[in-house]
């Protein structure tokens, strides 16, 4: 792994972007095949945007899934894909409304919700993506998806223009353009999102976030170290003689002989944990099992 570029670049996305061309643009700069990204944003979407490069494409499933957002919701509107950019639905007059009335709105979508997401969006239907039944014409009757959303707070309500600014913390998977449709009809006139900014994904945040444009630029954006972007997990680092084994993909103790190196709570079956090699780097991941081992789930530099 050492041998080969092998991190994080986080970008901050600009609007009019699809993620799949964000993608092109960095395998392009840095020369580079195997190049993904966790967390596709649609293009009217900015902010962050992590790529991973490299090896580090393979530790993308192991990354947090949630993310942050601050949104702009327009009441009094609703449109074919829930958001500004598509077709105008109807129209409604946005009734007289406080702060008081729609953090009472707003309770309803905090916790483990329901929610159907929009027509226009990436969900497969008979092995087809919505949004292209949606465009030969076709209205879909999406099912309902479990989805959690930490937190919900109202930053500002524009009663005059009929705009309200959120902050969201959500589960992966969580639409927030369904979150301003559903809303917007929770409070009696409809809602689409206005606007929408990406402000953490998978653990990294706007502060890590670079601007497409320096990829134009020399030198290029340093990597983020993949254990950086592992750091919620825990660790087992291996010593010398463990090496060998791992790299032949033996399972491990999970706990080191003749003392721990790193204290806390058992591990839990199923419990991922990064696994270092004695130098420090990152050697691959593991699972943790019900017998006190870790399982090897992706081995770096593998010989076996």
């Amino acid at each position: 792994m050492a041998d080969q570029p092998c991190g994080f670049l986080v970008l901050d996305k600009a609007a009019g972007l699809t993620s799949h061309a964000c993608v092109s643009r960095v395998r392009r700069a840095y020369g580079l095949k195997r190049v993904g990204h966790g967390g596709t944003l649609d293009p009217a979407v900015t902010g962050v945007l992590p790529i991973a490069l490299g090896p580090a494409t393979r530790l993308l499933p192991y990354l947090e899934g949630d993310k942050t957002y601050r949104g702009v919701v327009q009441l009094g509107v609703r449109t074919v894909s829930d958001d500004l950019e598509g077709e105008v639905l109807g129209r409604a007059a946005v009734p007289a409304l406080t702060e008081a009335d729609l953090e009472a709105a707003l309770a309803a979508f905090r916790g483990a919700i329901q929610q159907v997401p929009p027509q226009v969006s990436a969900v497969h239907v008979e092995g087809q993506r919505a949004y292209a039944r949606v465009r030969q014409g076709e209205q879909l009757q999406l099912a309902a998806r479990p989805v959690t959303v930490q937190q919900l707070e109202l930053l500002g309500w524009d009663a005059a223009a009929g705009k309200l600014e959120l902050l969201v913390r959500c589960s992966a998977g969580t639409y927030i353009r369904a979150l301003a449709r559903d809303l917007g009809e929770a409070l009696g006139c409809g809602g689409a999102l206005a606007r929408l900014r990406r402000t953490e994904a998978l653990g990294f945040s706007l502060a890590q976030a670079v601007p497409l444009e320096h990829l134009d630029q020399a030198p290029l954006p340093a990597l983020l170290d993949p254990l950086a972007a592992l750091a919620r997990l825990p660790r087992r680092q291996l010593d010398e003689a463990e090496l060998a084994g791992w790299r032949c993909g033996r399972a491990l103790a999970a706990t080191p002989s003749p003392a721990p190196l790193e204290t806390g709570p058992p591990l839990a079956a199923g419990q991922p944990v990064a696994v270092l090699a004695p130098d420090g780097n990152l050697a691959g991941m593991a699972r943790a099992s019900d017998g006190g081992l870790l399982q090897p789930k992706l081995v770096f530099n593998a010989t076996g």
